[in-house]
């Protein structure tokens, strides 16, 4: 398997999103290995603040040089912010995934659901269980 960057401050979703808990919001972005699939990241489209997203839908599309992505919400809630850095320097994702190239934050509508996302050793078992 290869060399992936998980920390274990952050969730992980089986869609490959992460999530890191900053007072009462979320940050959200794409993980190592999903950007590593991806390659060279051209395009991030992100929706409004203010827009509501359910878990497991998508929210945004993210494009390389390679293919075109959908980008899922780990959570339900709504948009607080956007990083709008990401519509000019896209390849932030690559740089820094878990940093600069964060996406969104979103104000969730429970705890809850961060509970049932992933600890850094269950997603990278699910990685490994996908490349297998």
């Amino acid at each position: 398997m290869a060399e992936y960057n998980l920390p274990d401050s952050v969730r992980y979703s089986r869609e490959d999103e992460w999530t890191r808990v900053e007072g009462d919001h979320v940050v959200i972005g794409i993980t190592d290995y999903a950007q590593q699939q991806l390659g060279d990241i051209v395009f991030v489209e992100l929706p409004e603040p203010g827009t509501q997203v359910a878990a497991g839908d998508p929210f945004g599309v993210i494009e390389s040089v390679k293919t075109v992505s959908d980008l899922f919400a780990p959570i339900t809630g709504e948009i607080v912010t956007i990083n709008t850095d990401l519509a000019e320097t896209p390849e932030a994702v690559n740089d820094d995934c878990y940093g600069d190239g964060w996406m969104l934050t979103i104000q969730p509508a429970s705890s809850d659901e961060l509970q049932g996302l992933l600890s850094a050793q269950d997603y990278a078992q699910h990685i490994k269980d996908r490349e297998e």
